[in-house]
Parts: C-alpha cells; sequence; structure tokens
C-alpha cells in the first residue's frame, strides 16, 4: 500500500466537567464525548523523498512542526526509523479553533494511515498510548465513538451508542484558545459542577429527552460571557426546534440535538440567513468504533 484516504471525524462533548486544576498545571475533566459525520479528509502518499510535506485547503494553517498531522508523522518516523517520506493532502472541513478536536482527529488519522501505509503492526490500543504524547484529545479520535474520557482526557471508557439523531452545528466568526478557558475558569466551592454519572445513565438506557435535559457544559461558564453569540446562536437553535444545544469543549462552536430532520433542515437554514454562524454543518451522530 502506497497511498491511504481517511476521515477524520469530528467529536462534539454531551457533557463537560472540569474536577480540579492539577499541580502540574493540567486540569481534570470527566466528559463524555461524541463522534459526529462531519469530517476532514486525508490523503497519505508514501514518497521516496523522505520527510513530511503536507498541502492543505486552507492557506493560514501550518504546515510545518506547528501542525499536528506532522508532529503525530514525525513521532512514528523518529520511533520506527522510517526513511521514506509522505506527502499529506488536508482538505478541511471540521471549523478551525472550535472545540471539535480538529486538530487531533487529523493527528490521530496520520498515525492510522502511516501504521497501514508502513505496516507497522499496532493495534488500536497501542496507537492510543501514543497518541496522548500529541495531545490529549488525539486517542479518543483513534477509539472514535461514544466514551467517557478522564484524567487530562487520556482515561477512556467504552460506552453503548448514543441514541441516533441529527446535530446541527455553528461556529460564529471568532476563535477561542482553549488555554485562554482554562485559565479564566474558576473551581471553588461553589461551583456547581455537571453530573456525568446521570448523563452516562441517561445514555446507556437511550433516553433522548433526559440526555437532552442533563447535557451540560461547565466551560460555558468563561467562554460565553466572552463570546456572547454563543449564546445566541443556542437560543436560536431551540427556537428552531432543537431538543437541546451547547456549546462544544471550549467553544466557540455550538451543537444542537434534533430528532425530526425537518425541523433540523430548517433550523439550519434559519442559521444561515441568521448571520451569528461563520460555518453550519448538519450532519449526525457516528457510532463505529475504529476497527
Amino acid at each position: 500500500m502506497d497511498e491511504i484516504t481517511l476521515k477524520a471525524l469530528a467529536k462534539i462533548n454531551l457533557g463537560l466537567d472540569v474536577v480540579r486544576k492539577r499541580e502540574d498545571g493540567y486540569h481534570e475533566v470527566r466528559m463524555i464525548m461524541q463522534t459526529i459525520h462531519l469530517y476532514d479528509r486525508l490523503k497519505i502518499k508514501k514518497t521516496n523523498t523522505g520527510g513530511i510535506k503536507i498541502q492543505t485547503n486552507l492557506p493560514y494553517l501550518p504546515v510545518n512542526e506547528n501542525n499536528l498531522v506532522y508532529k503525530a508523522g514525525r513521532m512514528l518516523m523518529e520511533e520506527f526509523g522510517i526513511t521514506d517520506g509522505v506527502l499529506v493532502d488536508l482538505e478541511k472541513r471540521i471549523p478551525v479553533a472550535a472545540g471539535m478536536a480538529g486538530g487531533s482527529t487529523d493527528a490521530a488519522a496520520m498515525m492510522y494511515g502511516m501504521n497501514r501505509i508502513f505496516e507497522l503492526g499496532l493495534s488500536n490500543k497501542e496507537l492510543m498510548e501514543r497518541a496522548v504524547q500529541i495531545g490529549a484529545d488525539v486517542p479518543y479520535c483513534i477509539m472514535r465513538g461514544t466514551a467517557l474520557a478522564e484524567g487530562i482526557g487520556e482515561k477512556l471508557t467504552a460506552m453503548p451508542p448514543m441514541v441516533k439523531c441529527f446535530v446541527l452545528v455553528a461556529k460564529p466568526p471568532v476563535s477561542v484558545s482553549t488555554k485562554l478557558v482554562y485559565q479564566n475558569l474558576k473551581l471553588d466551592n461553589q461551583t456547581v459542577h455537571p453530573d456525568m454519572d446521570v448523563l452516562a445513565a441517561d445514555i446507556k438506557r437511550k433516553d433522548y429527552a433526559s440526555i437532552c435535559a442533563h447535557m451540560e457544559n461547565l466551560l460555558e461558564t468563561v467562554t460565553i460571557p466572552l463570546y456572547p453569540a454563543i449564546a445566541q446562536i443556542k437560543e436560536r437553535m431551540c427556537e428552531n426546534g432543537a431538543d437541546a444545544a451547547m456549546m462544544s469543549g471550549s467553544g466557540p462552536t455550538v451543537f444542537g440535538l434534533f430528532r425530526d430532520e425537518e425541523k433540523a433542515k430548517a433550523a439550519r437554514a434559519d442559521m444561515r440567513r441568521s448571520g451569528l454562524a461563520r460555518q453550519v454543518y448538519l450532519t449526525t451522530v457516528y457510532n463505529n468504533r475504529r476497527k
């Protein structure tokens, strides 16, 4: 195999709690992660020139060691002594700096693809063990599906599949620094934490109404005051029939859940007309784990 084309799927957080700030500066989290069928496309091709070359449809994206795809490729090349090169054609559709693990899922696809092309023989578990060196979300992006993430996001427990539904994704014309959001997060005895155990039980029972009622993201307390458009998008989605709407990750992307496809399509059209969001997509939850 000299080349492979892969879909790098985005994620949303059905629930996100921050438990505490650790002594090393990282934050411990409890999150329920969900893959959705919105994706970037990576074409990875073996070359005889050595090194890693990345080309992309977005001119402002870095194509050097500042790109997680590059870091993931270099890590495997160094570990396994790979002397051949790779050319990566990265077609971005997932919003950038948006709380949807766009960079992490691209890195996960790069690791998966190189494992196949160069016949490294690594299991998904072995890939995930290496992936945490690239970023906390990368192991989950290799795993995919519905999962509880703990620690800094790298401790993963597979969950039963999420109820099938439509997902409306809307990103306002701002980019959010995850680091800034966590720096501004205040955790004390007054903090009301989302209940991930209740949400997990709802998902196991496939109780869609209860899932929608118990979805919560603690980071909204930081990001929404900084970017009020997030609250406007949430409100607009609910006015248009979303069963629930919430910010994903550290934001600023908002997603709404719908069981009714016609309502979801009408809400997509309204969101595009509103001017509140620069990128609007309608997709579905994706429950397959990576084989």
